[in-house]
């Protein structure tokens, strides 16, 4: 009998965000216990709830959604995209230039694939969303990680960036509002970042999935607004802003001057051919979600669940002996600092396994978002306020014994 191995590509992949840690939660759940999952951020499993009105559309839909659409997706979803797009400051989309994705990360991986060849290079965040690097090395390519500065609200740090452009490099990833951060960058930051681009003719890759789960009144700049002359893809979707993510539900837009990038797009409407279309039920509802943001606004405010959450979380983390972290103004994430020093910790995998086996919570560790000290761990701050208390007072516990030498 013949034998098969994995590719060998998958040996240079890291994927720990859901790797050793989470196989062991699911053994532990397997054997009938109850698991504390604050590592993904799946709004339903705590509570979550879509729209109604966005629910009765796709219900009333699916009699006209039985067959394929165009591969870059339905006309009536990608004309509100467009419309989405120049509500955000961002002018030249077309429809032509719209794809809907089964989530965005489906057309991460394509953006990827239709772009790189072998020694190619990307410039990722550190941290990072692990499917971007994940993504860039299937491709063939080398993602290279620019840091993004702690001290600095977790922006990136511009020096570094320049530091690590090469005649290899072809683009930018820049995830704002930022996962696993959920920092929020200013309108100059991005300027600078584009001034880089432009200088060096890079492509700007804009995930910008959390851009209607902003905090503190504040407002989310979409860094293609700042770029008409430059090629940027911007990756949206309703997952997270309209609760959804298992609808898979997202999609990207190409802006600026494509007229260099003619073979590019070429490949990517291949690649996009390829898989038919996307889920048709689904992209039947954009035109409906983008035009009910009040919805998720609600959950933003004083007394919005989100908003609390986010409050409770960041001050409870900084209350515990050893623990610090910045407050997110985004998203639901938030990334504290552990003391490594006061704990002993060398390696921050085992520090959330050793966790999790003793209190029932699973983290993510830092590593997992290519952070390269053992020093972070990402906290998801959906579940209801209840067990976010009961998680603190079990972490503040564990590391009043927790020793790793």
């Amino acid at each position: 009998m013949r034998k098969f191995e994995k590719s060998k590509k998958l040996d240079y992949v890291c994927y720990d965000i859901r790797g050793p840690v989470m196989d062991e939660a699911n053994r532990m759940i397997a054997q009938g216990l109850e698991i504390l999952k604050l590592n993904i951020g799946n709004p339903a499993p705590f509570g979550f709830r879509a729209p109604e009105a966005l629910l009765k559309k796709m219900n009333d839909n699916l009699v006209n959604t039985e067959g394929y659409s165009d591969s870059r997706g339905l006309l009536s979803a990608r004309e509100a995209i467009v419309k989405y797009c120049r509500k955000k400051g961002i002018h030249g989309v077309k429809t032509e230039d719209v794809y809907t994705g089964n989530g965005v990360s489906e057309l991460i991986t394509l953006s990827m694939q239709g772009l790189l060849d072998s020694g190619d290079e990307i410039l990722v965040p550190s941290p990072d969303y692990p499917l971007w690097t994940a993504s860039v090395t299937l491709a063939g390519g080398t993602a290279v990680h620019y840091i993004c500065d702690e001290a600095a609200d977790w922006y990136p740090d511009i020096n570094d960036i320049k530091s690590k452009i090469t005649d290899r490099t072809k683009g930018i990833v820049v995830i704002n509002p930022n996962n696993p951060t959920g920092t929020l960058y200013s309108k100059e930051l991005l300027e600078e970042i584009v001034k880089l681009c432009r200088e060096n003719g890079l492509i700007i890759f804009a995930d910008e999935i959390y851009d209607r789960l902003v905090l503190d009144g504040l407002t989310h700049t979409s860094i293609a607004s700042l770029a008409p002359d430059l090629l940027t893809i911007t990756f949206n979707g309703l997952s997270k802003s309209h609760l959804i993510a298992g609808y898979r539900c997202g999609w990207m837009s190409l802006c600026g001057d494509k007229s260099f990038a003619k073979g590019y797009v070429e490949g990517i409407n291949l690649l996009s051919s390829m898989r038919l279309c996307s889920n048709v039920p689904a992209q039947s509802v954009i035109e409906t979600a983008l035009e009910m943001e009040e919805e998720t606004k609600k959950l933003l405010v004083p007394g919005g669940r989100i908003y609390e959450q986010r409050e409770y979380i960041y001050q409870a983390l900084n209350q515990i002996p050893g623990i610090s972290a910045t407050k997110p103004k985004a998203a639901f994430y938030v990334f504290p600092k552990i003391d490594t020093k006061r704990f002993g910790i060398y390696d921050d995998e085992k520090f959330v396994l050793d966790f999790l086996r003793d209190k029932k919570i699973l983290l993510t560790h830092g590593g997992g978002f290519h952070w390269e000290k053992p020093d972070h761990f990402r906290v998801v701050y959906l579940p209801e306020m209840e067990q976010l208390k009961s998680a603190c007072s079990r972490l503040e516990d564990f590391l009043s014994y927790y020793r790793q030498e």
